[in-house]
């Protein structure tokens, strides 16, 4: 039986679980988006309080490690290290997109030929995305991509796919295929990491508290606000 710690900040929403043997022991969650920095520290106190009346013993720390939010990653990643280092215990690393696609999962039944393409909002019509099966195996793998009207085609022509998450909200339109079907409400929430998290912890797959970084999929590129724009216009 293995007690986990679960952490997900890779989006707007900051959220924390405390798991035991697939069961939810204690959660919390905000929706209202940055709030990671405020939120995050108090949640896992909460959590780890819980624990401790409980007396549950903590045997490993789970967190998302993306793509998603560049910020949230790095704060969800740092708290989710300096706990198990302090703890002594293993670190779990959750990819975000196989987290949504499992949250998918649980939301309804689906048939074993159906695949799952859950998608992170990134900039414009760009999103993080992947394609899985229904055991977790890539069909495409993990990238950045840029939506247009041909997104998907070759693959929505033989199979029916499940679109997941806060990017495929935009894509709606753009996507228009009968083997196209759109779920809304999902998000990333470390309440559903329990079956990721714990299969992680049974077969040994753990990430380095000192080296590891998140799945960012891309460079960060920063943006200027317009009211900071210098003009090199002469007066």
């Amino acid at each position: 039986m293995a007690n986990i710690l679960n952490i997900e900040t890779s989006t707007s929403v900051c959220s924390v679980a405390l798991t035991s043997d697939g069961q939810v022991i204690e959660h919390h969650e905000n929706y209202d988006g940055q709030t990671h920095a405020t939120l995050l520290s108090q949640f896992i106190k909460d959590a780890l309080d819980s624990a401790a009346r409980k007396e549950i013993a903590i045997n490993a720390i789970a967190v998302s490690i993306g793509p998603g939010s560049y910020t949230g990653l790095r704060i969800g990643l740092s708290q989710a290290k300096g706990l198990a280092f302090g703890m002594d215990i293993p670190l779990i690393g959750i990819n975000t997109l196989q987290l949504l696609t499992v949250s998918a999962m649980f939301r309804d039944f689906y048939d074993d030929d159906v695949l799952f393409a859950p998608m992170i909002d990134a900039r414009r019509m760009e999103v993080y995305t992947a394609v899985y099966n229904s055991a977790l195996q890539p069909i495409v793998e993990p990238q950045p991509m840029i939506i247009d009207e041909n997104s998907f085609e070759e693959i929505l022509s033989n199979h029916k796919i499940v679109f997941m998450g806060n990017g495929s909200n935009k894509v709606k339109s753009v996507i228009n295929h009968s083997n196209a079907i759109f779920v809304d409400g999902i998000c990333p929430e470390a309440v559903n990491m329990t079956a990721l998290s714990e299969k992680a912890f049974r077969e040994g797959h753990f990430i380095d508290v000192a080296y590891s970084t998140p799945l960012y999929l891309k460079e960060f590129q920063a943006t200027i606000p317009k009211n900071k724009v210098i003009s090199t216009t002469d007066n």
